[in-house]
């Protein structure tokens, strides 16, 4: 079957270590051309903007859109315009509303859109998923707690409205949480911690739980340095399961659990094949919905300046 001649918009860290290796290693796709202003794939077609890119004739059937939430969505309706399908870095977009508008467009144009939530194909999620499918969770625990220099060095964005602050990892664990739940979680109660120079928050606490009751508890920090943490705890009547390493590593019962073998960016490509081949689209907010029931309901702490 003739590959899928890909582009890629807005090129930074991401890229070049999870996309471009997954491209790479998939048949199914051709990477054509980037549109970026400040970086490019070496030995592919590069260009500053995506109307750029789109007006130079190279012939692209779909567009990974990687650039920060608060610009995509302008990108993403140019891209679904001229009828390419469209892969979302997560989150989506910058609002509930966005990505709403740009479901309808897709489905005008007859074109996919995905919505990737690359942590639900971590390796032990489908597997947790199925056990909960038997063993209904009792408690869930999530501590995601990491160093923001480290993984976000100098990048402001994240701090500024539509950045989403701590949420940006916080929402990775969300994405799983939401996918391996028999029932589908709300809000209780959250409390997030804003830095006096900043407009996103460093941290945030906060409690769920579904139509049967179950306790979920989060707590996301960016201020973690050293071994970083990001664990997700069940328990059932019968059973203890703990996901470590963002669902790359599980343990039931303290033994540990075996997993399938493919990566996270590598099953998101196959899985946005799937879709363009079969005219489907993949849409799901439900992880970006409890980030902004946080901003909503969410007390906000005023805590110390970061820099």
């Amino acid at each position: 079957m003739t590959p899928i001649k890909l582009a890629i918009a807005g090129v930074g860290k991401i890229v070049y270590d999870q996309h471009a290796p997954a491209i790479a290693g998939n048949p199914d796709f051709q990477l054509v051309a980037t549109a970026s202003r400040n970086h490019s794939i070496d030995g592919v077609t590069a260009f500053k903007t995506m109307a750029e890119m789109l007006d130079s004739g190279t012939q692209i059937d779909a567009i990974s859109l990687c650039m920060p939430p608060q610009y995509r969505y302008e990108a993403a309706r140019q891209a679904l315009r001229a009828g390419k399908h469209v892969f979302l870095e997560k989150p989506p977009g910058a609002t509930l509303s966005e990505v709403e508008s740009l479901k309808a467009l897709a489905a005008e144009q007859g074109v996919t859109l995905f919505a990737s939530w690359h942590s639900r194909h971590a390796p032990a999620v489908q597997v947790v998923k199925r056990h909960l499918q038997q063993h209904a969770p009792r408690r869930v625990e999530v501590i995601w707690r990491e160093d923001v220099r480290h993984w976000h060095p100098d990048q402001e964005w994240i701090w500024q409205p539509g950045g989403l602050g701590v949420f940006d990892p916080g929402i990775n664990a969300l994405s799983i949480v939401t996918e391996i739940l028999p029932q589908a979680m709300f809000l209780k109660q959250a409390t997030l911690e804003v830095p006096a120079n900043r407009q996103t928050p460093i941290a945030a606490r906060l409690a769920f739980t579904d139509a049967l009751g179950t306790d979920v508890q989060a707590d996301f920090d960016w201020r973690q340095t050293g071994e970083q943490t990001w664990d997700i705890v069940i328990d059932t009547a019968s059973t203890h399961l703990h996901l470590k390493k963002g669902g790359h590593e599980l343990w039931i019962d303290q033994a540990p659990g075996e997993l399938p073998v493919e990566g996270e960016y590598p099953s998101l490509y196959a899985h946005f094949c799937q879709l363009i081949r079969n005219k489907s689209s993949d849409v799901d907010v439900a992880p970006l919905r409890h980030v902004a029931d946080a901003f909503m309901l969410g007390e906000h702490v005023v805590t110390d300046a970061f820099v």
